[in-house]
């Protein structure tokens, strides 16, 4: 039995934390069905939390990092997050205002068949690919007054490889 075999058995927050480990990320377990783990981006380092439903046998996340936008920018803003999520297949941001935080969420709908070490892998990739795919263009937005149409031309453009 393989590796990946042996953690598609596990609890989904389980297999999480097994994936956690084995990228190095900090992480704190908050209970037996979220975790909650650090993420290193390009831009910033995203927050994630993860919780499952054994409910509805759902496994939600959400990616979050802190943003301050000054009040008279919220507008536009607002129209940015509207843009990206027209553009993101999966997930969608939102703008938590009392917590100043921009989020990203998703909702994996796991079904009989339960949730994969690749599912979850593919989950967080995306998520975090969402955040830094669009972070410079809510930036621009905010603090430098660029109009969304205009800053989601860095989203648009993707940058392969490093400086």
């Amino acid at each position: 039995m393989s590796l990946s075999e042996h953690i598609d058995e596990l609890h989904p927050i389980d297999i999480v934390e097994t994936l956690a480990e084995h990228h190095d990320w900090d992480f704190d377990r908050v209970g037996d069905d979220q975790i909650a783990m650090a993420v290193e981006g390009q831009w910033r380092t995203y927050s994630i939390t993860l919780a499952w439903s054994g409910f509805d046998d759902t496994l939600r996340m959400v990616v979050s990092f802190e943003m301050e936008p000054p009040e008279d920018r919220l507008p536009e803003l607002y129209e940015m997050i509207n843009a990206a999520n027209d553009l993101c297949w999966t997930g969608a941001f939102s703008f938590w205002a009392a917590q100043k935080l921009m989020v990203f969420r998703y909702g994996l709908l796991a079904g009989e068949q339960g949730v994969s070490a690749d599912q979850v892998t593919t989950l967080i990739e995306a998520a975090v690919n969402a955040a830094e795919r669009f972070y410079p263009a809510f930036q621009l937005v905010t603090w430098g007054n660029t109009a969304p149409q205009a800053a989601l031309q860095t989203a648009i453009a993707q940058a392969y490889g490093r400086a």
